[in-house]
């Protein structure tokens, strides 16, 4: 099969495609043939920053859709030609970047006949990461979200899902009036650019009480303004960020909100919880409640070039389309 690799005997991160074996799904494992991989900054950061031991090679990108096209032992053939979306391929061990992907089976999820695979292509990581966010103390519903970062590809999930929970009031956080529309689209009641002077007061006028949940992309960034807006008992969620971050925390200050200042990675989910997240997101698709952000689609060679559009803050979605 054709898929696209990085790691040789020199160590090198350079992505190039090539032709290597076709994998065979073992036990509790089915294999799918992709049809589209997405791509996300958890992407390009461990192709980056994590060393490989001469000689491994990896398939890079952990989200996909495609169509099971073969089972392990363990899996009922009925699975055979179902459309699915994956996800934490790579962390697997077989990256999406390639025609074929081997998953356990959990983690293909099926996906209706009238969700485009481009949508499936954008769940895993971003839909996943925003699920447990919001939900991890408690349903969002009747609640005050901001979701910082609204334009984002977690941030776009987060508003789309905190809506169909039943928040009361969605807040989004942008940095340009591109950014602004889609947050917009997405459903935000209140979107606010961050870096204005009053932010902390725009978001206080639309709401009132202060904020229940955060999803944060950037803590060491914007807590303070998070602090500033924050309702009693709040919870705030940080998703995201480089190795040099470092935020520095008010400790009194989340004393006297009773704050719960909380962290997660989405590979280290405990599986009920990761399970639930894939129920909430899987019942949001069926619902029709989840959509795509503007798209950039690459060919499989161009690979090198969609990782670098996602390194660089793409406004949108980075696919790349397998042939």
């Amino acid at each position: 099969m054709l898929a696209a690799v990085y790691g040789d005997d020199a160590g090198s991160t350079d992505l190039r495609v090539r032709e290597i074996d076709t994998p065979e799904p073992g036990p509790d494992e089915v294999r799918v043939r992709v049809a589209i991989s997405g791509v996300n900054p958890t992407d390009w950061k461990a192709r980056k920053r994590t060393p490989l031991p001469p000689g491994r090679v990896v398939v890079p990108n952990q989200d996909g859709a495609g169509t099971i096209d073969a089972v392990g032992p363990g899996v009922s053939p009925a699975r055979i030609g179902e459309r699915v979306w994956v996800l934490m391929a790579a962390h697997h061990g077989h990256g999406t970047a390639a025609q074929y992907t081997v998953v356990p089976a959990a983690h293909a999820i099926p996906l209706p006949d009238d969700a485009a695979f481009e949508l499936g292509a954008s769940l895993g990581v971003p839909a996943l990461t925003a699920s447990y966010c919001l939900n991890t103390d408690g349903s969002p519903a009747d609640r005050v979200v901001l979701v910082s970062g609204g334009a984002g590809a977690v941030g776009h999930a987060a508003i789309e899902l905190a809506r169909v929970q039943g928040a009361r009031h969605i807040v989004a956080t942008v940095s340009t009036p591109e950014k602004a529309e889609l947050a917009r689209a997405a459903g935000a009641d209140t979107v606010v650019n961050y870096r204005d002077a009053d932010a902390a007061e725009q978001i206080r006028g639309a709401v009132g009480d202060g904020v229940d949940r955060f999803v944060e992309v950037a803590l060491h960034e914007n807590l303070e303004l998070d602090l500033a807006v924050a309702a009693q008992h709040a919870v705030v969620t940080s998703y995201a960020a480089d190795e040099p971050s470092i935020a520095h925390v008010p400790v009194r200050r989340l004393m006297s909100l009773n704050l719960t200042l909380r962290f997660m990675l989405l590979y280290t989910v405990p599986p009920a919880q990761l399970r639930d997240a894939i129920e909430r997101t899987t019942d949001a698709v069926a619902a029709g409640a989840l959509t795509t952000l503007p798209l950039h689609r690459f060919t499989l060679e161009q690979i090198a070039e969609a990782h670098d559009a996602v390194e660089r803050g793409a406004v949108g979605k980075v696919i790349i389309d397998l042939p």
